[in-house]
């Protein structure tokens, strides 16, 4: 199918006659674009152009809209543009694309300076506020559904809590061990290589007890579950209302709350503790082994001191935050994930919000709980 074609016919006075032929198809853009440019580019003196299409033999969305271009550029002229012999087939396409938008919208010019940032920092307060309120709406909708199925035991779904609990806990086993026992390896290395300076070799023993046990382990296993178990939580809450699943509950009488959500952080409440203890354990486990190969201290002088320099406080203090952790990475993702509309683009947005949302608060529970920790003498 050859491409279309422009001639210019012989100009009568100050008008120009403009002939299409041929195939004027998105297909054969690469040669009909440079046609057009010419025409509107090396034609400036005339006053009225008349563009034949009588010629054309299939005409597409893409040719009509370049004709109705070219129409357009003489008309922003000044010039008298008018279409002529356009076959009666193509008639109803060339009049939608000729009803469409005539301009571009403009760009709005965005301010700077003072105004402008004061401006940001008022439209992010903005939305931290909304997002703490839709947060608090989610646990007054949790706890009512706690409480209709604490009153009505056989309401609750404890398949849908199992299921979500494997996969949560059981399945994030290995990926939890190995990031753990890597960060307990990396501390117990970089402790050695900086403590040796001082000949206080030993004294590594103590910071890997006291680090894993009250801080770094449960904040590592949670961060690993907001970026894992969060957006799989958003994710799946956002395809359900995209697919209006959760619409449907509704109309049956269910409670979203109570049937999708309610069983999905039970399990992480339950799940992000068991992890956090099989993180410690990992942790200190490779920071022992690299105290052994690479600081040569005996694996009984290294569990004899890490009994010295922890207690059963050291490590209540890290098991205490894992639950709260896990209340809000769990609030978080299922909030995002009810909150996405109709497109793909909004289900990743949400999903890419609730991972960085639920990390940051957790940094944030953490340094809550660390002040508060101190200020109780533990």
């Amino acid at each position: 199918m050859t491409a279309g074609t422009l001639q210019h016919g012989p100009s009568q006075g100050d008008g120009l006659d403009l002939t299409a032929a041929g195939t004027w198809t998105a297909e054969h853009a690469r040669s009909l674009e440079p046609l057009i440019d010419a025409a509107t580019r090396g034609h400036d003196k005339f006053s009225r152009i008349v563009f034949d299409a009588t010629r054309i033999t299939q005409l597409d969305t893409y040719g009509a809209w370049l004709i109705e271009r070219t129409l357009r550029v003489w008309t922003s002229r000044g010039a008298e543009a008018r279409l002529v012999g356009l076959p009666a087939t193509y008639g109803n396409l060339f009049q939608k694309v000729r009803t469409g938008k005539q301009a571009l919208t403009p760009l709005k010019h965005k301010p700077t300076g003072p105004i402008a940032t004061l401006e940001s920092v008022g439209r992010t307060m903005v939305a931290v506020t909304s997002d703490l309120t839709t947060i608090f709406q989610m646990a007054g909708q949790l706890v009512m559904a706690f409480l209709s199925v604490c009153a009505h035991p056989w309401r609750f779904r404890f398949t849908s809590l199992i299921n979500h609990l494997e996969r949560v806990c059981w399945h994030a086993v290995p990926i939890i061990i190995l990031i753990t026992f890597l960060i307990g390896a990396i501390i117990a290395q970089q402790g050695i290589f900086h403590f040796r300076t001082f000949g206080a070799d030993i004294y590594v023993v103590d910071m890997v007890g006291v680090l894993v046990l009250r801080e770094l382990g449960v904040l590592i296993v949670c961060i690993m579950i907001a970026g894992r178990s969060g957006s799989a939580y958003t994710a799946e809450l956002g395809s359900m209302k995209m697919r209006e699943e959760v619409d449907a509950l509704r109309t049956m009488g269910f409670d979203p709350i109570e049937v999708l959500v309610l069983p999905r952080i039970l399990a992480l409440i339950i799940a992000v503790p068991i992890l956090t203890f099989i993180g410690c354990m990992a942790a200190l486990y490779g920071g022992g082994l690299v105290s052994w190969l690479y600081g040569g201290i005996d694996p009984k002088i290294f569990m004899s001191r890490l009994h010295e320099s922890i207690n059963m406080k050291t490590f209540a203090v890290g098991m205490i935050k894992a639950p709260f952790m896990a209340l809000i990475i769990g609030l978080v993702a299922c909030m995002e994930g009810m909150q996405v509309k109709g497109s793909a683009e909004s289900l990743g947005a949400k999903t890419t919000d609730s991972v960085v949302k639920s990390i940051f608060l957790v940094i944030v529970i953490d340094g809550l709980f660390a002040v508060f920790f101190a200020a109780v003498g533990i």
